[in-house]
């Protein structure tokens, strides 16, 4: 009887010992090749945590989450992120093939290369041109695309239930915005094509003095940049603008910036032309998005580039940005 007992007490002790005790964080470890940063930061709207990265791109910390999406970025790209309390995730990234490289070990890996693949996978089926497609074509192609994506998502085992939820979501959210977006060039290039004369400005306030018409600059080229500067990613193109318009310099074409700020950012548009001493036409336009030429060419959303002929006909309603090395390539062929 005695040694009955002895055995009950051990078998409870064991049965004791092996059971997991689960972590209420996360452990969040990896190695960052080419690192861009002293640190990364992993966050969410009420959430930020800051790691520091070692000079060998190593880092590891803890984290106690709220099991949700989280955004990881290394001072130089983002990618997503799922966590949950008790993974213990290993990370692997290469910066100079970010999306490519990103890859996980450890608890809380199946969901994480789910998202990333899926990423790289969303990367490729959108990789399209719509140059040949009217407003039916562009349907069949998404619809084409919806169906795969649905497909990848429905064959994956193991994931979290809320991230095959939020994947089942934002495949139509993913398609319904590609939809807008590449409709809107369709109709762009429907009822604003190549050759069509453009649609045109009149005494738009010139920075430099005086007012300034498009018909004013018959003659040569016109590269229009459409922008504010409010505009975040207008902004952001003003290096790669500058360097355009220094290496084009002595050829047949006006760089011209159209500002459309409010009237109470006037004195702002001012400043900013001055402080970052920006160069070509700088204009103002008459009526902000109410403005008629921004109405003509369909402009919903900005920075908007367009090239205009010597003759004021349209070459493309919709340039490449000045960061974009098809630009130049549009440029070098024209002029």
């Amino acid at each position: 009887m005695k040694k009955l007992l002895i055995l009950g007490i051990a078998t409870m002790f064991v049965a004791c010992n092996n059971t997991e005790v689960k972590k209420d964080y996360v452990t969040f470890s990896g190695k960052i090749e080419n690192k861009n940063s002293d640190s990364i930061v992993v966050s969410k709207k009420g959430f930020k945590k800051v790691i520091s990265a070692n000079a060998d791109g190593t880092f590891s910390d803890t984290l106690k989450v709220e099991p949700d999406f989280y955004t990881f970025y290394d001072g130089g790209e983002y990618t997503g992120l799922f966590l949950k309390n008790g993974y213990d995730l290993t990370m692997s990234l290469n910066t100079e093939k970010f999306d490519e490289s990103v890859s996980y070990v450890g608890d809380g890996a199946v969901d994480n290369n789910f998202i990333a693949d899926k990423a790289r996978m969303q990367e490729t089926l959108f990789d399209f041109e719509i140059d040949d497609m009217d407003e039916a074509a562009l349907d069949t192609k998404l619809a084409d695309v919806e169906a795969k994506m649905n497909d990848f998502v429905s064959t994956q085992q193991g994931l979290d239930p809320m991230v095959t939820e939020d994947a089942t979501k934002s495949i139509g959210e993913t398609i319904k915005g590609y939809k807008g977006y590449l409709g809107d060039l369709i109709a762009l290039r429907t009822n604003l094509p190549k050759g069509a004369p453009s649609p045109t400005f009149s005494n738009y306030e010139n920075h430099a003095g005086g007012e300034t018409s498009l018909t004013d600059l018959q003659g040569k080229y016109v590269y229009i940049d459409v922008w504010a500067t409010w505009c975040g990613p207008c902004k952001a193109e003003i290096p790669h603008l500058k360097k355009v318009e220094t290496d084009y310099h002595d050829k047949n074409i006006e760089f011209v910036s159209v500002s459309i700020d409010r009237p109470k950012d006037h004195d702002k548009w001012i400043s900013m032309v001055n402080d970052k001493e920006l160069g070509g036409v700088q204009l103002y336009a008459d009526n902000n998005w109410e403005s008629k030429f921004v109405k003509d060419y369909f402009i919903n959303g900005i920075p908007r580039f367009i090239l205009v002929d010597p003759q004021g006909n349209i070459v493309t309603p919709d340039a490449p940005r000045p960061s974009d090395e098809k630009l130049r390539s549009m440029l070098d062929e024209l002029i």
